[in-house]
């Protein structure tokens, strides 16, 4: 749940539909022939935490131009087409290429993704939630998941999903152009789990890509932080290494072997704060400004840490080379699912939810990645076991960690790379000078209690809702970017806005708030050191399964839930933009079917009445608001509704 929280902190609103994939090629509107441009092709997702790997296959990639025309193909999977783990992608870009495209303007993206059994793969986490129905590194066979909205024969079944752009994209020749496309694994349309009679008991997986897939804005390349990136070294001159991209199998195997790519991709030597080259085979680590002598790399395996330059170029911060594959693949990447500081042991989930454990000495190195400062991204920002300790790294961080003998058992940490700083759970001892976190994890030796300061209000974080950019901490309530507060009174709001809970009394009870925070290494400021709170996101807090006490009437409705004594009233916004999302789930025998209501129409509002009737069946994810009397339950800002049609649902 809190790696969900932290992600609403990248989420501005769903704006993705379900269409047929255009094809072929084409140009954009009014571009003349032949003018094209450099675009980052980056694709990201919203964690969640019951899963390990969710594995898609994605065909092909096009743009729809503005002022009508074909859609541009600009990306096309190497065959076989390999599978891109989404969980690994937690506020990561993986850099599919630097594609060329026609100069223009375009307003949404055709996404092809396979479709045929065995094209979508799921693994467990180790540590499911409470409640998960299956076991921590179960495999989903195959026939167990149930792709909607797959067309076309068997063998060659497709999904094609249409993303409507929020804001027209604009391809010029003379800017940096990026653009990322987010899966959002967090949302709960995207894999909902039934167990329909027909099944005799197991549970089948419904995976949704109507929704759940947007773009997300980039406005400053610089900024992205990119997953490393594998790739097969094909040139190295002075300046750069060009590599042919690669991409692992999924599920793994022993030894992990790789799908050779067919994008090129140049990333130039370090040439400010230097490259360190660590070469695996050897054993030997060195830093360099150039790459005039390291062409022993050509033809070999890397995995580099990169960042972007404001003019879309690429530039390594670290590189690991071998011969083998494996060498390069096997340094664990994944969510942090414990930290042991008595034995300084950090467990890291990988993509087959299995914990590796990797022991930290008094040599580890720690980094942060902070791609918009060469120096920073490149420098250390601790040293040995004491970062564990004073809970500098918790669970719930994404870190990438990397050894000179990956082979080793125990493995022990060279460098961890901290991806994602993210702190959650309850919220108290608010202040306009900090506030605490007090995690719930179901093993106490996860939990931790961490007090986060505020970064200054002269430290540049992100942009507003219209692109200005903006300064110093920002809070919201999860996916209601328009209620995004910053600036002057933002911490004394924040402190206001985690006053209070939702009350069910009975054995339910208070629920108070929860929230999320992406933290930084040092405040911008005075700090040079030590975690502070760029933002702090409210979390939609999944109630249990309910019934509507009161019916959908002027945007509200009453449910209560087993064992509470008291109903909740869930306000439901149908503003364009911050509407409530509504999904009607329809189940009869074993067919389950998602469809999303829109709200903001006549029709959907239409729908969500017929549905929310008294004694309807009802799941609310929604942001709780303190009680405006004593004695009174307090109200839910709903973020997501579902409702169901047909069977009753089990879970």
């Amino acid at each position: 749940m809190l790696r969900r929280a932290i992600r609403g902190a990248l989420i501005t609103g769903l704006t993705a539909g379900l269409a047929a994939c255009g094809g072929g090629g084409g140009s954009a509107s009014n571009t003349p022939p032949g003018t094209m441009a450099t675009m980052a092709l980056t694709m990201s997702d919203a964690s969640a935490d019951d899963w390990a790997c969710v594995g898609v296959r994605v065909l092909s990639i096009a743009l729809v131009p503005a002022g009508g025309g074909s859609p541009v193909t600009v990306w096309s999977a190497p065959t076989p087409a390999p599978y891109v783990n989404l969980e690994q992608l937690d506020q990561l870009g993986e850099i599919l290429g630097n594609v060329s495209v026609p100069v223009g303007t375009y307003s949404g993206a055709l996404l092809t993704i396979a479709a045929n059994p065995g094209d979508v793969v799921l693994t467990v986490a180790a540590d499911p939630q409470s409640g998960f129905p299956l076991a921590g590194g179960t495999n989903v066979p195959a026939d167990a998941i149930q792709i909607q909205g797959a067309k076309g024969s068997a063998g060659s079944l497709t999904v094609g999903v249409n993303i409507t752009f929020d804001e027209p994209l604009t391809v010029s020749a003379s800017t940096s152009n990026a653009l990322d496309l987010e899966f959002d694994l967090a949302h709960p349309a995207f894999i909902v789990g039934h167990t329909p009679p027909a099944a005799a008991g197991a549970t089948l997986w419904a995976v949704n890509f109507n929704g759940p897939v947007r773009r997300l804005a980039v406005p400053d390349i610089a900024r992205l932080v990119l997953r490393h990136t594998y790739g097969t070294v094909s040139g190295v001159d002075s300046d750069s290494l060009t590599i042919t991209k690669d991409f692992a199998v999924y599920p793994a195997t022993n030894p992990e072997t790789a799908i050779a790519g067919t994008q090129s991709l140049t990333i130039d030597a370090d040439a400010t704060n230097g490259t360190i080259v660590y070469d695996l085979d050897a054993g030997t680590r060195t830093v360099v400004d150039n790459f005039s002598g390291e062409s022993s790399l050509n033809g070999r395996y890397v995995r580099i840490a990169a960042r972007y330059q404001e003019n879309g170029t690429l530039v390594a911060v670290r590189v690991w080379a071998s011969s083998e594959f494996s060498k390069v693949w096997l340094s664990p990447e994944g969510h942090v699912l414990h930290v042991d500081t008595t034995n300084d042991v950090l467990t890291v989930l990988n993509e087959d939810g299995r914990g590796v454990p990797v022991t930290v000495n008094a040599s580890t190195q720690f980094f942060f990645r902070a791609p918009a400062n060469g120096s920073a991204d490149a420098t250390p920002i601790a040293t040995g076991t004491a970062f564990l300790t004073n809970h500098d790294l918790v669970r719930g961080f994404k870190v990438h960690v990397s050894s000179m003998d990956p082979l080793a058992v125990p493995m022990v940490a060279d460098t961890i790379d901290i991806e994602t700083a993210a702190y959650g759970g309850h919220i108290s001892n608010v202040t306009t000078s900090g506030f605490t976190y007090q995690s719930a994890y179901l093993f106490q030796s996860d939990n931790y209690s961490v007090n986060l300061g505020y970064i200054a209000d002269t430290l540049a974080n992100g942009f507003d809702d219209s692109g200005n950019p903006i300064e110093g901490f920002k809070w919201w309530n999860f996916t209601f970017p328009t209620t995004l507060t910053f600036g002057s009174g933002a911490t004394s709001s924040f402190a206001a806005a985690t006053a209070g809970a939702v009350d069910f009394g009975g054995t339910v009870g208070s629920l108070p708030a929860w929230g999320g925070s992406v933290a930084t290494w040092g405040d911008g400021g005075a700090n040079p050191s030590g975690w502070y709170a760029r933002d702090a996101v409210l979390v939609p807090t999944p109630m249990p399964l309910g019934s509507v006490s009161t019916a959908f009437a002027a945007s509200s409705f009453a449910f209560t839930v087993a064992g509470g004594t008291m109903p909740v009233a869930v306000e439901v916004s149908t503003t364009m933009g911050s509407a409530t999302l509504v999904y009607q789930i329809d189940r009869n025998g074993g067919v389950v079917t998602v469809s999303p209501i829109d709200i903001t129409t006549a029709q959907g509002l239409g729908a969500i009445t017929s549905g929310l009737v008294d004694g309807a069946p009802v799941k609310v994810y929604g942001v709780p608001q303190a009680p405006v009397a004593p004695g009174t339950s307090g109200t839910l800002k709903a973020y997501v509704i579902v409702y169901y049609t047909g069977t009753m649902p089990s879970m």
